[in-house]
């Protein structure tokens, strides 16, 4: 793993399926064009996550779906997972995982919630979760999704404290 600043710096780590995973705050350094997001959420003081029907509890995220824009996206899936409807979205960082076969590359970003809407569907998703903060042990914890269990977590919290959101 690298160590460093919130500056320019890629830090590396293994994730819970044993992929390469690159993680740096900086703007768009795997792809000008993701195809995934990743939405760290707070509304009023708690933090806004969804728990999905076979991974667990997480923050919401998902596919860049054609002719979107990843921030269209982040707030689609905010809303279709949660009921969130976002007041500011902020990019946060991205990251780039490496599989045996395949890539995935995600934008990660931060969002302030207006409002929840109740919702008859939540799509994969059984809706808001609402928490006053993230237990200590959240890696170990059965209850929430590996998504939630590496440093991709640890960095978008730091870049949370940091930025004093």
């Amino acid at each position: 793993m690298s160590v460093g600043t919130l500056d320019s710096q890629v830090f590396s780590f293994i994730d819970f399926y044993k992929n390469k995973v690159e993680f740096s705050y900086d703007d768009h350094p795997f792809s000008n064009d993701p195809r995934h997001v990743w939405v760290v959420c707070k509304f009023q003081e708690e933090w806004l996550l969804t728990r999905h029907e076979d991974r667990g509890i997480e923050f919401p995220g998902g596919k860049v779906e054609l002719g979107e824009t990843p921030e269209e996206a982040a707030r689609r899936e905010v809303y279709e997972e949660t009921g969130g409807v976002v007041d500011t979205l902020t990019y946060l960082g991205q990251y780039r995982v490496t599989a045996k076969q395949d890539h995935i590359i995600k934008n990660v970003y931060f969002a302030r919630i207006k409002r929840l809407d109740d919702r008859e569907h939540y799509y994969e998703t059984v809706g808001p979760i609402l928490l006053k903060e993230l237990p200590p042990n959240v890696r170990f914890d059965k209850k929430f999704s590996f998504i939630m269990k590496d440093d991709v977590l640890t960095y978008s919290m730091q870049w949370v404290v940091s930025n004093r959101k």
